[in-house]
């Protein structure tokens, strides 16, 4: 039996996927209101579909919704910025979990390959977009292994409410040989299948502490201010 054709990408599909990208990048402010009446002249759209993909946005905590006063780009915060980070842990934590005991020799070996593949790129790479989405990718990898695509999902969407916060901080975080390093080990105690060894190892390589949360969030607030400017 064939798998069913996937289904074609909506008006609201498009629509919440450059919003979504527009408040990742803080194209939209923090705490930004947002007029639908010039948004969906911005976009070239009309309001009924942009009101559905504001909606989705929400409940995806890209966005706030306020009534009587209508949408918000979210804020940015050092205690907001923990909250994703201890979210982003327990994700990737319960996601390692899972993987000790579902994920195959053969899975694992794989996901060593593709961090042999992208090691010499990622030593190499200047470019802070490009670190961001190896490391991302790299994450992602791992909680599939989970076999739980709610997981995989929720990681997605975090990853996508802190990746401004974290590209513009790249330079605040440890190397890229430490960070491979870590990679390293975390698929080497998955591999050993312990699972003490892999969540502590995980968990110490996503902590973010506070007074980096909040040096992070300055910089990123002078980025996302100066380049308006």
């Amino acid at each position: 039996m064939t798998d069913p054709a996937p289904k074609p990408e909506s008006n609201v599909d498009r629509i919440t996927a450059q919003l979504r990208r527009m408040a990742a990048e803080f194209e939209i402010k923090p705490d930004e209101r947002i007029r639908e009446g010039e948004m969906a002249k911005r976009l070239s759209v009309s309001r009924t579909p942009l009101r559905e993909a504001l909606n989705r946005l929400v409940s995806e905590g890209f966005l706030t919704f306020t009534g009587g006063q209508g949408f918000f780009c979210r804020s940015l915060t050092p205690d907001r910025i923990l909250d994703l980070y201890e979210a982003r842990a327990g994700v990737e934590c319960e996601a390692m979990r899972l993987a000790i005991t579902r994920a195959t020799d053969a899975d694992i070996r794989g996901l060593k390959g593709e961090l042999d593949r992208s090691e010499p790129l990622y030593d190499n790479a200047t470019d802070r977009i490009a670190l961001l989405e190896m490391d991302e990718a790299f994450h992602m990898a791992l909680t599939r292994l989970s076999r739980n695509a709610e997981l995989a999902n929720m990681l997605d969407n975090i990853n996508g409410r802190i990746r401004y916060v974290r590209m513009i901080g790249l330079n605040m975080e440890r190397g890229a040989a430490s960070r491979m390093s870590a990679h390293r080990a975390i698929l080497d105690a998955l591999a050993d299948r312990d699972e003490p060894r892999a969540l502590a190892t995980l968990r110490a390589h996503i902590a973010l502490r506070k007074e980096d949360a909040t040096r992070a969030v300055r910089e990123a607030f002078s980025h996302i201010y100066v380049q308006a400017g």
